[in-house]
């Protein structure tokens, strides 16, 4: 296993990352860590910082973007992306980010792109990128086309989701009940509701 002095790259992604952040048309914070933190989380993930995979890991408390998606570094303000695998994984690949209604992104480890797990169908979608091109596109106007009409006025917490009852995925027509509550939560539900679909 590689130490993070071996993982720490002379050509680093972070400067790329604050310009990605700079010229973001919506807010993109760069969250800070320990650096003991980042530490750890870079010598478990084993990728180095001239990725902006290894960067995210190595030098941010994780990447909130427009308090909506969330993307998972050393932890801190957010659930470190180390921990969370340990704890809430899945075979598809390393989860690496979510968002306010529950959707989870992963980095596949078939293909190594993007998946992600749509809420409203409780299905792994691959979105035909790898980790950069879909951290970049997050940063422009590509994300507010990814969303569209799933936005909502209530923002959860960093480390929070919105649960729905009926869930998105029911076929239900009529209104909804919707509070904030822990990510891991709605996680959890979401991946069982999967896992059973599938005859996990």
């Amino acid at each position: 296993m590689r130490s993070a002095s071996e993982l720490i790259h002379p050509e680093d992604a972070l400067g790329m990352l604050r310009e990605w952040a700079a010229a973001a048309p919506h807010p993109v914070e760069l969250l800070a860590r320990d650096e003991a933190d980042g530490t750890r989380v870079l010598e478990w993930l084993q990728i180095s910082t001239r990725s902006p995979l290894g960067a995210v890991a190595y030098h941010t408390g994780g990447v909130l973007i427009d308090g909506w998606l969330r993307v998972l570094g050393a932890g801190g303000p957010m659930r470190a992306l180390d921990t969370w695998n340990h704890e809430h994984g899945h075979p598809i690949g390393i989860l690496v980010a979510d968002d306010a209604l529950g959707g989870v992104f992963a980095w596949a480890r078939s293909n190594q792109h993007m998946a992600y797990f749509a809420p409203d169908t409780a299905e792994w979608e691959d979105l035909g990128v790898g980790y950069t091109d879909w951290l970049f596109g997050m940063c422009t106007e590509r994300f507010a086309a990814f969303y569209e009409d799933d936005r909502t006025d209530l923002v959860p917490g960093p480390d929070q989701a919105l649960l729905h009852y009926p869930p998105l995925f029911a076929n239900s027509p009529g209104p909804r009940q919707v509070t904030p509550v822990p990510m891991a939560q709605v996680w959890h539900l979401h991946r069982s509701f999967a896992d059973f679909a599938a005859g996990r």
